[in-house]
């Protein structure tokens, strides 16, 4: 089922004119600026930098006539707001990799990063089916290792399968370590209490899916 396009994304994409595009453009950043700064703040934590960041997201959205935003008036699927996130991100890693370059330091740090947020994952999505490889494993133990990397990659295979807002969300939680009451915020939940439920049906439906996948036990 297509999502409808929000009537000031609308108005937007079809201003006929300069004089039209700019009143649009106008409503638009009324409209989703405190969400842009809010992604750009948690990204680029520093002030200035965020700041540019925040400038360079406003500058690819509108280029080409608005391109990018066009983009999901063809899909369609999905909250908007989720969708202007997801999008957002990407162009602020895009501006930091342009301003600083991609240093063999930053991408060892970013793959420590992911990779701990799997390992989090992992744990939680299978602490309900067996503990005793939290409890037992160490870092120089093969086979325990070996079971873990099959625990990982098969949890990737079963979020693969989640809808894109609940990829957002666990990405949210478990990789940007955001709070309950952000995500709340962010993507308008109407408490944590709710994010915080949300989460815990995610995670009894990655049990579920890792169980079809044959993922039965964390036990190497």
């Amino acid at each position: 089922m297509r999502s409808e396009v929000p009537q000031v994304l609308a108005r937007l994409l079809e201003a006929a004119d300069d004089s039209a595009r700019d009143s649009a453009w106008k409503a638009f950043l009324a409209e989703y600026s405190r969400l842009l700064i809010y992604v750009t703040r948690r990204t680029t934590p520093d002030y200035d930098s965020s700041m540019d960041a925040y400038a360079f997201v406003l500058e690819k959205l509108r280029e080409h006539d608005a391109r990018r935003l066009r983009g999901y008036a063809s899909d369609g699927r999905g909250k908007f707001t989720t969708w202007l996130v997801v999008v957002s991100r990407r162009l602020c890693l895009d501006h930091h990799r342009q301003r600083y370059g991609r240093t063999g330091l930053a991408e060892s740090d970013e793959d420590i990063s992911a990779r701990a947020a799997r390992r989090r994952l992992v744990d939680l999505a299978t602490s309900d089916v067996d503990n005793v490889l939290a409890a037992h494993a160490t870092d120089d133990d093969p086979d325990s290792e070996l079971r873990r990397g099959e625990l990982e990659r098969a949890l990737d295979v079963a979020v693969t399968e989640l809808p894109a807002p609940d990829r957002l969300l666990l990405r949210l939680r478990f990789h940007d370590g955001l709070s309950g009451a952000e995500i709340a915020s962010l993507l308008h939940f109407a408490s944590p209490f709710h994010v915080y439920r949300r989460l815990n049906h995610l995670l009894s439906g990655l049990r579920q899916r890792l169980g079809r996948l044959g993922v039965h036990s964390s036990v190497p």
